[in-house]
């Protein structure tokens, strides 16, 4: 009888999620339903979840068509912090063409740039405390620059030489600061989302006043920690906000693989009972606004807020990839939602503070100050040149106290480096 029934049966089908536009395609993003900006409704910080599951569906936008600010996620920022904010952004992405160059040129072996996702960690950063703990990904070196970090010292990283601070121990650009908060950057993917949660569980644990950010990219939340820090941050109302960046591509696998055709990214919250936002990363002032509103919630043991970052990344996943091979070369070009930087100048020209040769001389302040950076960076050395970290400190800092099988270890590695290499050793005598 069974049998029966299955013979009547249509033979399943397996989905497998498909890009719309391959490389040669004509882009068409006429589907992408993009609000009108200032039409979104500010919720209380003190909104329960389930009163604002509208909100991951909606688009959070600040910036018109007329470069205005409008609306209540207006966040009303004086002249100065729009310019620092602008003037941040520039950096980052003078910064990253620099350094990609300098892969190019084999004077590293590795680099990431943010291009186009500028506003997801610059603005973001700039909404938080300086004492606020930042777990980012790979991709926000802009929480540096939007915190002070010399950029010199992320040269050095990136070129691993003997003024590197992490000793040569960490792939170019997985940066660290203790002094700005900011935890270290990793390569798996996203490790840093327990680490967060857990870390703001502690701060609620011993009544500090600081709170957790953290990032991602769209594809990292279809991995098994995201969704375990998921869980811990909404029973335990852990003061954290979780940033999702969703820029459309993973390293060569569209956003449909994480999930993009089924519902949006900040709807992951609404599982989790927790508060969640859509938010046009492109758009600076949301972008501030957003994760100024998460903050405050966090800060006053309202509970984590999941932020989505509807951006684009316009540029290569890494030096070690190659868009071209897998997605339409227009679509850089037709997105949507433009380029951070140039809304954000475009509404400083409008407000009557800035003006295009303003921005062509800052554009060429940043380069310089790049340059000189690089330069002064590869006084202690590039890739190959030698001028690394002394052999001893790959058996340091594991422990505090070194114990005896990494001593007998050091031993025998530095006795075999004579026997190997005894005119390098006569050398350093």
């Amino acid at each position: 009888m069974a049998d029966d029934i299955k013979s009547n049966l249509p033979p399943l089908k397996l989905h497998v999620p498909e890009p719309k536009f391959r490389p040669g395609d004509e882009v068409d993003y006429s589907d992408i339903e993009i609000q009108k900006a200032g039409e979104q409704a500010r919720p209380d910080i003190s909104t329960k979840p389930i009163d604002m599951r509208d909100m991951v569906y909606d688009l959070i936008r600040v910036l018109d068509d007329d470069h205005k600010a409008v609306g209540p996620w207006d966040p009303k920022l004086d002249d100065e912090t729009l310019l620092k904010m602008l003037l941040t952004m520039v950096q980052v992405r003078t910064f990253d063409d620099r350094l990609h160059r300098q892969q190019r040129q084999g004077k590293t072996s590795f680099y990431m740039k943010s291009t186009g996702e500028e506003a997801t960690s610059v603005a973001a950063t700039m909404a938080l405390h300086p004492d606020d703990m930042c777990f980012p990904s790979y991709r926000q070196q802009g929480i540096l620059f939007a915190r002070g970090y010399p950029m010199v010292d992320m040269v050095n990283q990136i070129f691993s030489n003997r003024e590197d601070k992490l000793k040569g121990r960490q792939l170019p650009i997985m940066y660290s600061s203790k002094r700005l908060n900011f935890f270290t950057v990793s390569g798996n993917l996203t490790t840093q989302y327990p680490q967060a949660v857990g870390w703001a569980m502690a701060s609620a644990i011993k009544g500090d006043s600081r709170i957790a950010a953290v990032w991602c990219g769209e594809g990292s939340t279809a991995e098994g920690d995201f969704h375990s820090a998921m869980t811990f941050a909404a029973v335990y109302n852990a003061p954290v906000i979780m940033n999702i960046v969703n820029n459309q591509w993973a390293i060569s696998s569209f956003s449909g693989f994480a999930g993009a055709e089924r519902t949006t990214f900040a709807a992951r919250a609404t599982g989790y009972g927790i508060a969640g936002l859509r938010v046009d990363g492109n758009d600076p002032l949301a972008v501030y606004a957003a994760t100024q509103w998460a903050a405050e919630r966090a800060r006053t043991n309202q509970g984590p807020t999941l932020i989505e970052h509807f951006t684009y990344r316009a540029d290569a996943h890494s030096t070690s990839d190659d868009p071209t091979a897998y997605r339409s070369a227009q679509e850089q070009e037709e997105w949507p939602l433009g380029d951070p930087i140039m809304r954000l100048k475009r509404h400083l020209i409008h407000r009557g503070v800035w003006s295009v040769e303003q921005q062509e001389a800052l554009d060429l302040e940043c380069l310089d100050a790049v340059k000189e950076a690089v330069k002064e960076a590869a006084k202690n050395g590039i890739l190959g040149h030698g001028l690394h970290q002394p052999f001893e400190t790959m058996f340091q800092d594991v422990f505090e106290e070194m114990p005896w099988h990494l001593k007998e270890q050091a031993a025998q590695a530095d006795k075999e480096r004579e026997i190997k290499w005894p005119d390098a050793e006569a050398s350093k005598q």
